[in-house]
């Protein structure tokens, strides 16, 4: 008699429901997106934040489909480089991971100089480079440590954000409400005030308003955990998209009602939520929103870092990068402990030589490629690959590259620049790398 005993072959189970993964989502993108970036876009498009918050989502809406749809295809991978890689070129492919390198990597620096900003609101007697060394410091301390907030704090946080927000709704309608002897163009204004609208600020705002959205992307990420991932991965991207859109455009509007199209100080556009709350709130929603504001980009701040090691140990495993330094785990906590320090000095040295806004666009700089990227690869997969083909496989991702590639576009020359000789180096180590792309390289990032 067979003394084998089949054993269960061990995978991840798929327990994800829609609703969970539209939770997640909201949590990563997380219900105050736009608060920390307002104050840029403010200034830089006259007074017209919530349209340029909603021209960005509708770039992003096409983009979100087109992830929906290559998760279908790659529900493992889930990442921009794999999808360029696999349907179009390799060497495609392994550019696009090089943006993603540059977008990661930034994520951690925005996040030291708006914490530090927010900080110096609470103690403005300690200067700003003492707040910098400190977040750099933080992050990469707890990271090597291997400090890591669970789901279900994250899940409390973006509760807490959410009711924050609606407080501050509250306080914004007490304020508005005998306002309407102001007539109806004092309500419109925030759309599109004649006085203040110049179309090529605003095309620039909105390249730097789809900081809005980053991470919406992270949901097909759990391809091969949610239940039914054909239908729900593709219905939880686009409808966490347009939430966040809209919320954003909501919050957007009621900060530009209360403020209206007058730029902020250029030492205090990181800090303009909190200024517009105490316009209405006083000390208290001052100090509640600026809190709120500062834990939020503290979170993202240690995660953005880790993620940004992660990605930079698994092109280092692979050898797509020196696989001596970068290759490398501390054995005790399993932290690529080389990259998140060497994260950790660009952050910091970064919070020192640029601004919010440029760091902000140059990270919107590598994650357009990647939107553009995914588009072009749905249209190679859905539409010319296709035995039969359909208007909408070729609409929805072509409309997609096109509005992401208009607003890449419209992203400062300073940033293009510096965008450029980061990609430019790239081709540059590749081509070495591969002998001319003649041999494949290699983006994908270790499983958590």
């Amino acid at each position: 008699m067979s003394t084998d005993i089949a054993t269960p072959q061990l995978g991840l189970r798929r327990t994800l429901t829609l609703w969970n993964l539209i939770i997640i989502g909201i949590v990563i993108i997380q219900p105050i997106a736009p608060m920390g970036i307002y104050g840029v876009i403010n200034n830089v498009a006259g007074g017209h934040v919530v349209t340029t918050i909603l021209l960005a989502m509708v770039g992003m809406f096409f983009t979100a489909v087109s992830y929906g749809k290559m998760a279908r295809v790659y529900p493992s991978a889930g990442s921009a480089y794999t999808y360029v890689g696999q349907e179009i070129h390799s060497g495609l492919g392994y550019l696009t991971g090089w943006a993603m390198v540059m977008d990661y990597i930034l994520n951690p620096l925005i996040c030291t100089i708006i914490c530090s900003k927010l900080t110096q609101n609470i103690l403005p007697s300690i200067p700003y480079w003492v707040f910098a060394i400190m977040y750099a410091s933080f992050f990469t301390l707890l990271n090597l440590r291997g400090v890591k907030t669970s789901a279900r704090i994250n899940e409390v946080l973006a509760a807490g954000m959410t009711i924050v927000v609606i407080i501050f709704f509250a306080f914004v309608i007490r304020f508005i409400w005998n306002l309407h002897e102001y007539g109806v163009g004092f309500f419109t204004h925030p759309f599109y005030n004649p006085e203040t609208f110049h179309w090529d600020s605003v095309r620039r705002g909105t390249s730097l308003a789809v900081l809005t959205y980053i991470g919406f992307d992270g949901i097909s990420t759990f391809s091969e955990e949610v239940e039914n991932p054909r239908r729900n991965i593709m219905l939880a991207t686009v409808f966490v998209c347009v939430l966040a859109g809209v919320l954003s455009a909501v919050e957007v509007y009621a900060a530009q009602v209360v403020w209206g199209s007058k730029p902020f100080p250029p030492d205090q556009v990181e800090s303009a939520f909190p200024i517009v709350s105490r316009q209405i709130g006083g000390f208290f929603l001052f100090h509640l929103l600026n809190f709120t504001v500062l834990i939020a980009n503290i979170g993202s701040g240690m995660a953005a870092q880790l993620a940004a090691a992660r990605l930079l140990y698994g092109m280092g495993r692979n050898d797509a990068i020196p696989k001596g330094f970068f290759g490398k785990v501390t054995i005790k906590t399993g932290i690529p402990a080389n990259n998140v320090i060497l994260i950790g000095a660009i952050a910091l040295m970064g919070a020192f030589a640029i601004t919010y806004e440029r760091g902000a666009e140059l990270l919107n700089f590598g994650a357009f490629i990647a939107f553009m990227g995914v588009n072009a690869a749905a249209f190679v997969h859905y539409f010319l690959r296709a035995g039969k083909k359909n208007f909408l496989d070729f609409f929805m991702p072509v409309a997609g590259f096109v509005v992401c590639g208009f607003i890449w576009w419209s992203l400062s020359p300073p940033a293009k620049i510096a965008g450029t000789i980061w990609v430019a180096l790239g081709i540059l180590y590749g081509a070495w790398k591969t002998s001319g792309f003649r041999k494949q390289m290699s983006f994908e990032a270790p499983a958590e």
